[in-house]
């Protein structure tokens, strides 16, 4: 029985032996680590910072070009571009033209056609409104905006949230005669969050253009 005893004695013994020699170090080193670090900073990651933007003076000048059948209000800072080609071929009608916005790198595109039984009404409304639904997609959201002015111009303003290829796109009629559609586009990858604040640069020159929008005959 004291055999036994002094058995465990010695096992217990070289127990606390070895926890010495493996623990002891490392205690050791993690005083000195303490002890050499006693400024400790904690960095965090920073924001992704996107390019300043310099915005211009906003003014104005009139849109009353010989091919198309309306006038209406833009910003001096955009370039109006008639198009002359259309996928390699001649566009539909003379009035298609770009809003160029060269310091933004974006473009409204605007398509005319004329209300006639090939183009009727309901048929182009229909693809305005296919159009619209292709970006649900990647929509979070679509606003419908009715627009009414006292031109005899109606149509609706479509605001698309979340990563789309075009953030704002319109369109206005008489629903007899005449039927436009202009859709803003980018030439980046969607982002809507820096692109916030671009957007509603843009997007206020675009109420005005529709505000001041007139049908010529």
């Amino acid at each position: 029985m004291d055999r036994l005893n002094n058995l465990f004695k010695e096992q217990s013994n070289l127990m606390h032996s070895v926890l010495n020699y493996r623990v002891l170090p490392l205690l050791i080193l993690c005083l000195l680590s303490g002890w050499g670090c006693e400024d400790t900073t904690f960095y965090t990651p920073k924001p992704r910072a996107f390019p300043r933007v310099i915005y211009p003076e906003r003014t104005y000048e009139q849109f009353d070009e010989s091919y198309c059948d309306f006038s209406f209000t833009y910003p001096a800072y955009a370039l109006v571009q008639q198009d002359t080609l259309f996928f390699d071929e001649q566009p539909a009608h003379p009035c298609w033209f770009d809003l160029n916005y060269p310091d933004f790198n974006a473009r409204l595109y605007c398509t005319y056609y004329p209300i006639d039984k090939n183009n009727t009404f309901e048929r182009l409304r229909e693809d305005t409104y296919k159009m619209a639904n292709k970006h649900i997609v990647k929509a979070n959201a679509i606003d419908e905006i009715p627009i009414e002015n006292n031109e005899e111009i109606g149509g609706f303003v479509f605001r698309y949230k979340g990563p789309t290829a075009t953030p704002l796109s319109f369109f206005l009629t008489d629903t007899t005669n005449n039927y436009l559609n202009g859709a803003l586009y980018f030439q980046s990858r969607p982002r809507p969050d820096s692109l916030a604040p671009v957007l509603a640069f843009i997007q206020e020159d675009i109420e005005k253009m529709i505000a001041s929008f007139k049908w010529k005959k």
